[in-house]
């Protein structure tokens, strides 16, 4: 029988955490200009989170002997594609980014700040968690290699520890082109990636054609969130007839157009959705674009609740820091693993049912891993290398922990 006295501790602990948790989430959600549209912040989350979330689920480091080598569920179970339809969110993220960038922009223009200068602040943003990840696996790629590790099993992991960074060298080059991109429509870019599939897929032009992609297939999303900022978006017969028509084009690309059903690179596949990105990959970014527009008023009132709102705001703050160690965390969950053996989930073929219950059981590790390296790295994020107030200061004004917070990642 318990004793009622450690019972009663118990249950006081817990009551206690959950205070402090919910007045931390007060003083953020008091601390948050009240002008702040907090649906963008969101959506931001949950693209992030999304992205994390679908490496996590469909990325597989198989243990054959001595070598790693990478693995899909998708190669195994075609029919779990779907799975990618829910986690690939990189079309939320880069809406979000070009709404947010031409709105930062018009407001710099507006308070005479200069161009480099604004653009030096959302560089700085993007690129702060950056030098860590690569000196970290500048030394462990050397170690690796002194210690006499298969070439292969090196090339998979750095591969896969630096393939995040494609993502912010596109974004980057999008975000300096930001004033030339704030009227464009997103029918220009998509009518590029239209002709170069054409020309790839239907006339049977060079391969390398595809990689104007990398560019025209993002600028759609991009200057959808130009349009948002110019206000064009803002009524919801925009965001459905965007989620209408791209679901519509989606499946009568996939279903007659010969474009794989996955949304993301399944390794052994002839095409893929992603690298680069095809037409299918766009007009399917379009629908999530749609629904995200949707959901905006939604996400407001969700954002109304502040323990909600500070699990948005926490997640913002350290974005680019999640994105960019996320992989790192599911190699290290994987290498500690072989201490122990070939461990379901983690080590062995992605060929069954029972592989995708092991990994599903394996995720909170994964995000004790993630959270392990934000708490290590976190600090190259912008907001945590700014000079403290003093402690006068500090008794009037909410904490620099909850004033990060509650702004977020600040529009990256």
């Amino acid at each position: 029988m318990t004793d009622p006295a450690l019972q009663s501790r118990r249950h006081g602990i817990r009551r206690g955490v959950r205070h402090g948790i919910r007045r931390g989430a007060e003083r953020i959600d008091a601390a948050t200009p009240a002008h702040r549209d907090r649906a963008v912040d969101a959506l931001r989350a949950v693209a992030v989170l999304g992205v994390v979330l679908g490496h996590w689920l469909v990325t597989a480091l198989v243990a054959d002997g001595r070598t790693l080598r990478m693995a899909s569920p998708l190669q195994h179970l075609p029919w779990l594609a779907p799975v990618s339809w829910l986690f690939q969110t990189l079309a939320v993220f880069f809406l979000v980014g070009g709404h947010v960038a031409t709105r930062g922009y018009a407001s710099a223009r507006a308070r005479g700040i200069p161009y480099h200068h604004w653009l030096r602040g959302r560089l700085a943003r993007l690129f702060g968690p950056v030098a860590a990840v690569l000196g970290l696996w500048t030394v462990v790629t050397v170690v690796l290699l002194l210690s006499g590790t298969d070439l292969a099993t090196v090339r998979t992991l750095v591969k896969l520890a630096l393939s995040p960074l494609w993502f912010l060298l596109v974004f980057a080059a999008l975000t300096a082109a930001t004033p030339l991109l704030t009227r464009l429509h997103p029918l220009w870019p998509l009518a590029v990636v239209l002709h170069v599939d054409v020309l790839r897929f239907g006339l049977g032009g060079p391969a390398r054609l595809g990689w104007i992609n990398l560019a025209a297939g993002w600028l759609v999303p991009y200057t959808l969130g130009a349009a948002w900022t110019r206000g064009e978006l803002e009524h919801r017969r925009a965001g459905r007839f965007l989620l209408v028509s791209g679901t519509a084009a989606t499946a009568a690309l996939v279903a007659w157009g010969g474009y794989p059903a996955s949304m993301v690179g399944v390794p052994g596949a002839g095409v893929s959705n992603l690298n680069p990105p095809t037409l299918a990959a766009v007009t399917f970014g379009l629908a999530q674009c749609g629904l995200a527009l949707l959901l905006r008023e939604r996400l407001r009132g969700a954002m109304r609740r502040p323990v909600v709102w500070a699990a948005v705001a926490l997640v913002n703050l350290s974005a680019m820091t999640v994105f960019l160690w996320h992989q790192t965390a599911l190699m290290a969950t994987t290498a500690t693993g072989l201490l122990a053996g070939r461990l379901p989930g983690l080590h062995t073929v992605p060929d069954g049912l029972g592989w995708v219950a092991a990994r599903l059981a394996w995720l909170p590790v994964l995000a004790v891993a993630l959270g392990l390296c934000l708490a290590a790295f976190r600090s190259g994020e912008r907001g945590d290398g700014r000079r403290r107030p003093s402690p006068a200061v500090h008794a009037h004004r909410p904490s620099p922990s909850d004033r990060g917070a509650a702004e977020g990642v600040r529009h990256v």
